[in-house]
């Protein structure tokens, strides 16, 4: 039987919730990330960033969060199917990691742009 679109959803929110939970407690490349989130949310409070930079900022941690929970997937994934070392999972784990440098990089010069004038 299927569920009404409402609990479904509130259901589906709360499965999404518990994810991002997962990733921050268990994962390091997110804690990393999720506290340099946090102490660029803190530099925009500090430096008073304008409401555009506020929502370029917020897309990147969003992004950079985002990749790498996918990222993140992608080798339990992988580890799963084939525990042991294969060259096509190794492909595939590192084209997932360099998505997240390519996100990474470009929150980078985000940050820079946003706060190199307000810093020097």
């Amino acid at each position: 039987m299927k569920k009404p679109f409402v609990s479904g959803r509130l259901k589906s929110v709360v499965y999404a919730f518990n994810g991002a939970k997962k990733l921050i407690l268990t994962e390091h490349s997110i804690m990393v990330q999720f506290t340099i989130g946090i102490l660029v949310t803190i530099a925009g409070f500090i430096f008073n960033i304008s409401t555009t930079e506020w929502l370029i900022q917020t897309l990147a941690i969003g992004m950079v969060l985002g990749i790498e929970g996918v990222n993140t997937a992608i080798e339990k994934i992988a580890d799963f199917i084939h525990p042991q070392y294969h060259e096509r999972i190794g492909f595939i784990k590192d084209i997932a990691a360099g998505a997240v440098f390519f996100a990474a990089l470009m929150a980078l010069c985000i940050g820079i742009i946003i706060y190199y004038p307000k810093v020097f």
